[in-house]
């Protein structure tokens, strides 16, 4: 059976290190970034490409987790 979790149950602590990497890093910017940006500034450029997305998904992950939000444009931002 499928079970949701409350998500200001989990502490950040619990995501791997890479995704918290990431979180912090969106969190930190004035506004909505690209993932080639964050990836860039994490040095995941290399090894990602021109797409986070060839990384694992890694931020699809964190949205779909609840974790971030994905705007229209691509971007990526920090829940409210």
């Amino acid at each position: 059976m499928l079970q949701f979790v409350d998500l200001a149950l989990v502490e950040k602590t619990t995501l791997p290190s890479d995704s918290q990497r990431i979180l912090a890093a969106v969190q930190q910017a004035a506004g909505p970034v690209m993932a080639r940006d964050v990836g860039e500034l994490l040095a995941f450029g290399s090894a990602c490409g021109a797409s986070w997305n060839r990384c694992g998904g890694r931020p699809v992950r964190l949205t779909v987790r609840g974790w971030l939000r994905k705007m229209p444009d691509g971007r990526f931002t920090a829940r409210l």
